[in-house]
Formats: structure tokens, C-alpha cells, sequence
């Protein structure tokens, strides 16, 4: 395709912008992204086009440039103003780059030209879930499903939302509705840990054990169902169980800082301080703002400081 494009642009005298977009796109398929860039430019200086601008942004992404790529997405806008993929690239970099706010203003931007934008909705709708406004988020679900919006995922956040927002007739039928339609295990996986949230917040905590295991069972890599099976385990009195699947947890996951919290609030529970506070130090360094890790940090350098 490479070769087909080159000989077309050399034809056409290095003049028509299309070919030096495809000859761009193959680049980018052979992982050549200063190439790419070179010909999406070159593309972009004959004919501006919102799919050049969009693949160009591509590059500078998989170059981990993402504040030239908005730079890029913003001189778009100039020129082609309330362009919804634009406005909608610009919300998806602020996403990553966790500025969620930011995202949140973009995603309503693109609401106001494109009111029935499903992926714009759904982020509204989960910062809003995020920002402790289950209801308001709700609302946005909702709005997916009477545009025809059917799936796993839905259900399941419509499940979270109808929890949180205290309205439990309707928690257990979503979460029903969304085990029927999961498509793959770590769909399924994910629903069973949510119930398992839910089991938790109503005090079923057997309920609660199973729902976890079933997690496990679909997903065996789901680190935050082995923690809280462990905090379960810890609650009937079997420590080593917990200990063991505290272990897997922060293997699976070193970024969490729950289950060296756990692990931390465990040992000491047992006597053994000094794997205490080595696990105490690795959830400070996940998480340096917890407050209840930096308690037991200086509980136990008091401790030591006696001894």
C-alpha cells in the first residue's frame, strides 16, 4: 500500500493532499510516527480536513505528546468551529490526562451541537457518579437507554447509580439485565464485584463472599476482589487466608494502596511489626494523602522508638 501511495503521489506531482494522507496512515500502521507526521503536514498545508487533523493527533499521542496534540485539536476549531470529533478529542486527552473537570466542561460542548453524542453522555454521566451525584448521573443513563443504548456496561452503572442514590428496587434487576448481557468474562467479573459492593453495603457479608468468588472465578487477575475477600477473611478470624490474598493483591496491582494498607493493618494485629510498617511505607507511597496509613506509620515509629 506503501509503495502504491508513493508511486500515486509521485504522479500527481507531490500536489494532491489525499495520497499524502494514505501514504501518512501506512506510516503510522509501521510504527514511523516522525514520518507519519511529516506527511499528515504536508497534507494539512495543500487542504485542511478534520481527518487529517484527527490522524495527525494520533501521532503526536502515540509520541506521548498530548499537549500538542490540543494545541492542534484548538487550531482545528478555528478553523472548523463546533466540530464535534474536535471538540470531543480535546475531552478524551483531558480524561487521560485525569483533569476530569476539564473533560466534563468539553463533553457538555459537544452536547450543545450533538445532543444525542453517547460517549459524551456516558462521561457526563460517570463524573457526575464520581462527584457523589448519583441521581444527576442516573439521569444521563437513562437518557442512553431511551436512545437505545442496551448493553453490559450500562446496566451495570445504572445498577451502581440506583444503589448509591438509594433507590434499590431497581439495583438487583439492572445488575440482572447486565449479567444477561455481558459478553466476556471480565464483563461478567465486573458485575459480580459490584453486587459484592452492594452485598457489603447491605451487611450481607456471605453474600458478599460469594459474590467476590465469582469475580475470581471469571477474572483471576481482579486485585481488588482478592482484597476484599481478604478484609472478609480477616473479619472471621482466618489470618493466614487473608495474608495470602493480600499478597496476590498488591502483586497484581502495586498502584493500589488497599491492600499494603490491609496487609500493614494485619500484621500488626498479629505482632509482627516490622512487616507492619514496610507495608504501611508502600501504601504511603501509593497513596501519600491517606490519612489512616499515616496514623499507623507514626503508631508504629513510636512503637520502635520504645523499643
Amino acid at each position: 500500500a506503501l509503495d502504491l501511495a508513493a508511486l500515486a503521489t509521485e504522479h500527481a506531482q507531490f500536489k494532491d493532499w489525499w495520497w499524502k494522507v494514505q501514504i501518512g496512515k501506512c506510516y503510522y500502521r509501521l510504527g514511523l510516527y516522525r514520518e507519519a507526521e511529516k506527511q499528515f503536514k504536508s497534507a494539512l498545508k495543500q487542504q485542511d480536513m478534520v481527518d487529517t487533523i484527527l490522524y495527525l493527533a494520533k501521532v503526536y499521542l502515540r509520541l506521548d505528546q498530548p499537549v500538542t496534540a490540543l494545541n492542534l485539536f484548538k487550531q482545528g476549531l478555528d478553523q472548523f468551529p463546533g466540530e464535534v470529533t474536535l471538540i470531543c478529542g480535546i475531552a478524551r486527552i483531558y480524561e487521560e490526562m485525569n483533569n476530569i473537570s476539564l473533560a466534563a466542561e468539553y463533553y457538555k460542548d459537544v452536547l450543545k451541537q450533538d445532543n444525542t453524542h453517547v460517549e459524551a453522555i456516558a462521561c457526563i454521566g460517570s463524573n457526575h457518579f464520581y462527584s457523589d451525584q448519583p441521581e444527576i448521573a442516573l439521569r444521563f443513563y437513562r437518557r442512553l437507554l431511551q436512545m437505545g443504548v442496551y448493553n453490559c456496561q450500562l446496566f451495570n452503572n445504572v445498577g451502581l447509580c440506583c444503589f448509591y442514590a438509594q433507590q434499590y428496587d431497581m439495583t438487583l434487576s439492572s445488575f440482572e439485565r447486565a449479567l444477561f448481557l455481558a459478553e466476556n468474562e471480565e464483563e461478567t467479573a465486573d458485575v459480580w464485584y459490584n453486587l459484592g459492593h452492594v452485598a457489603v453495603g447491605i451487611g450481607d457479608l456471605n453474600l458478599a463472599y460469594q459474590c467476590f468468588k465469582l469475580t475470581l472465578v471469571n477474572n483471576n487477575d481482579y486485585a481488588e476482589a482478592y482484597n476484599n475477600l481478604a478484609v472478609l477473611e480477616m473479619r472471621k478470624g482466618h489470618i493466614e487466608q487473608a495474608r495470602a490474598l493480600l499478597q496476590t493483591a498488591s502483586s497484581l496491582a502495586p498502584h493500589m494502596y488497599e491492600p499494603h494498607f490491609n496487609f500493614a493493618i494485619l500484621s500488626e494485629k498479629v505482632g509482627d511489626l516490622q512487616r507492619s510498617y514496610t507495608a504501611a511505607r508502600k501504601s504511603e507511597e501509593a497513596f501519600p494523602g491517606h490519612v489512616d496509613t499515616q496514623q499507623l506509620i507514626k503508631q508504629l515509629k513510636d512503637h520502635f522508638a520504645m523499643l
